[in-house]
């Protein structure tokens, strides 16, 4: 009977040290697939910000000469 403690006492020790591995870059898992439209579409969503920045800009600027 002692060596069924002892033997479970040794398992939780090296369970509590042993390192976790890495988890694996979404881009190799199953997912993968998915998130390259993902990706592509942020390109253009940031793309697209900064086009309505730039019109806004310019629709301020038209605004200030005409008006003042």
């Amino acid at each position: 009977m002692r060596w069924m403690i002892v033997l479970i006492a040794i398992l939780l020790t090296v369970y509590f040290f042993l390192e976790e591995p890495p988890p694996r870059p979404i881009e190799e898992t199953f997912i993968g697939d998915q998130l390259k439209p993902l990706r592509k579409a942020e390109g253009f969503e940031a793309e697209y910000l900064q086009g309505i920045d730039a019109r806004k800009k310019k629709m301020e600027e038209e605004l200030e000469k005409s008006g003042g």
